[in-house]
């Protein structure tokens, strides 16, 4: 791979001011863990995603779209080729009860604009730290509610750089789970369908939840979220609490004290201390009580050499 030539084919395609060399990767991951993307760019428009991607299939370039970095662990050795972040693409729009929000908006600022318009049905988003691209890749999901219940449709590059536009029930949405991830599809916008409601109802739903999550969650560290999902029967927090791995601290990453499913960037973590204990969690518990606790979090990127 021709560094040169690729640096001036993605400033050629967007801007200068779009295109970072060499950039460590926990500057833009909530876990704060990463290695340097070899490039990371930001396109601000639908032709330029697309015209990133044809170039990374013309050039035979590694290619990893990393979204908002929410639910992500980057490993230490970084991303090698072109690692495509879409915050820029967050525009947020309303038609009569649909809302329509590009994949770089977050979802708790598209549950506030739904808010602002009195439409009921993304209460359950106000605390999800991901952006709607990464809510589509997931399904996700929170106090009962998730993105299935009210997506209507999406539009999504495919893995040649061709738009596609699908309804909701074409992406297969499941349990913290969608068909995109397998086809290759990046997230360009998704509109909601939602409904009329009471402004003073919905928010104080919102205000309800938002207090559970603060009171409940370590927020005051970095993380990845919830590290684990649901096992059937159980809750993975309860499961790692019983198993006496709260406070349990592989270098800086620990078991949060606040909240078992979650682990917490303590104190200057690497990504192999963070991916050890979530090992070590998984060990625990699987011999405790025999289950298999499955992974919620991405984790993508090279090992440090």
């Amino acid at each position: 791979m021709n560094n040169h030539h690729v640096f001036e084919e993605l400033i050629n395609i967007t801007s200068k001011e779009n295109v970072m060399v060499n950039e460590p990767l926990k500057n833009h991951t909530y876990t704060r863990l990463g290695g340097n993307a070899d490039f990371l760019v930001t396109p601000e428009t639908y032709e330029q995603v697309q015209l990133i991607v044809k170039l990374a299939n013309r050039e035979e370039i590694p290619f990893t779209l990393l979204g908002n970095g929410s639910n992500l662990i980057v490993k230490d050795g970084g991303i090698r080729g072109i690692i495509m972040n879409l915050n820029k693409l967050n525009d947020i729009r309303t038609t009569d009860t649909k809302i329509t929000a590009q994949s770089g908006a977050r979802i708790i600022d598209v549950s506030r604009a739904a808010l602002d318009v009195k439409l009921t049905g993304l209460e359950f988003a106000c605390g999800i730290p991901g952006s709607v691209g990464g809510a589509l890749y997931m399904n996700a999901g929170a106090y009962g509610g998730e993105i299935k219940d009210v997506l209507e449709s999406a539009i999504l590059v495919e893995p040649n750089g061709n738009l596609l536009t699908l309804r909701a029930e074409e992406l297969d949405l499941e349990y913290r789970r969608s068909n995109i991830p397998d086809k290759g599809y990046i997230v360009l916008e998704g509109t909601f369908a939602l409904k009329e409601g009471n402004y003073d109802e919905i928010k104080a739903v919102m205000d309800d939840l938002t207090f559970k999550r603060e009171s409940k969650q370590p927020l005051e560290y970095p993380s990845c979220g919830s590290v684990f999902k649901r096992p059937p029967g159980y809750f993975a927090g309860k499961l790692i609490q019983d198993s006496g791995l709260q406070g349990t601290q592989i270098g800086g990453a620990q078991v949060s004290l606040k909240h078992a499913g979650f682990i917490v960037n303590k104190d200057n973590a690497t990504a192999e201390e963070y991916i050890s204990l979530i090992h070590h969690v998984q060990a625990t518990v699987k011999e405790k009580f025999g289950v298999a606790l499955e992974r919620e979090v991405r984790i993508i990127g090279e090992d440090l050499e």
